[in-house]
């Protein structure tokens, strides 16, 4: 084990918990205190009970609010959630502190997030240049390809837990990005502003309710499909091997 982690350390100094860390600290720290007192022994029950695991829900119901304050809310809601999400990193990075086979705590997770900003921006950090927001879209791939030797598809990374339109969305970029699918393709339908998608959206979810279909599973299946489109459009052909085509990606005429 490290030496005692600096959450811990930090809730060490803490007498009571609505008192500020130090004349000294910083919001931060207090907060980061706060958390550890929370999960210390003499804390509280439920926090202490809690597991990476057990904790999920509410990253994804914390996310989620937060997702609603940026899209419609207040300044005061969106400080409010992110603070959420902030503690639900901090929350983590306790467990961690205090799991002796984890053994790492925030400090680490900044020192990591550190480093991979630092490796995926050598533009700003190194010698690259880039001088728009086009030109780093374009070599951010080659930057995580640097980061992650280990991956042999343009797929890898993608959490499969996404919600449907989301992955559909990410699945649909890494096709054009090997060439499956040109950038530009035109599609057929009055889509000029997410006002007009919206509804559209909508109007085919409500149709395939009225017939007793899920369109999260169909959207899913369909990704899936294009998923097995990509992995096989990635496989080098023989001379002779026709070019694999799982007809996913084609568009109603």
């Amino acid at each position: 084990m490290n030496p005692a982690p600096a959450v811990s350390r930090a809730a060490d100094t803490v007498a009571d918990p609505a008192s500020p860390l130090s004349p000294a600290a910083t919001p931060l720290e207090t907060l980061i205190a706060t958390v550890a007192r929370l999960r210390a022994p003499g804390g509280c029950p439920w926090d202490a009970d809690q597991t990476h695991a057990s904790l999920v829900r509410h990253l994804v119901e914390e996310t989620h609010e937060l997702i609603e304050a940026i899209e419609d809310g207040s300044r005061d809601d969106l400080l409010e959630e992110l603070g959420d999400v902030l503690y639900q990193v901090l929350f983590h990075a306790d467990l961690a502190a205090h799991t002796p086979e984890e053994d790492f705590d925030i400090q680490d997770v900044a020192a990591r997030l550190t480093e991979k900003m630092v490796g995926r921006h050598p533009h700003v950090f190194g010698d690259v240049t880039l001088e728009t927001a086009e030109e780093v879209s374009a070599a951010w791939d080659g930057f995580k390809a640097e980061e992650k030797p280990g991956r042999t598809s343009v797929l890898d990374g993608i959490p499969a837990g996404m919600p449907a339109l989301a992955l559909a969305d990410k699945v649909l970029g890494r096709a054009e990005k090997i060439g499956l699918l040109e950038a530009d393709a035109g599609f057929p339908l009055p889509i000029e502003s997410e006002a007009d998608l919206g509804p559209l959206l909508l109007a085919i979810v409500a149709s395939a309710r009225s017939q007793g279909l899920d369109a999260e599973r169909a959207l899913r299946g369909a990704v899936r499909d294009l998923q097995a489109e990509i992995r096989g459009a990635e496989i080098p052909a023989a001379p002779n091997d026709d070019a694999f085509d799982a007809g996913i990606i084609a568009f109603p005429s």
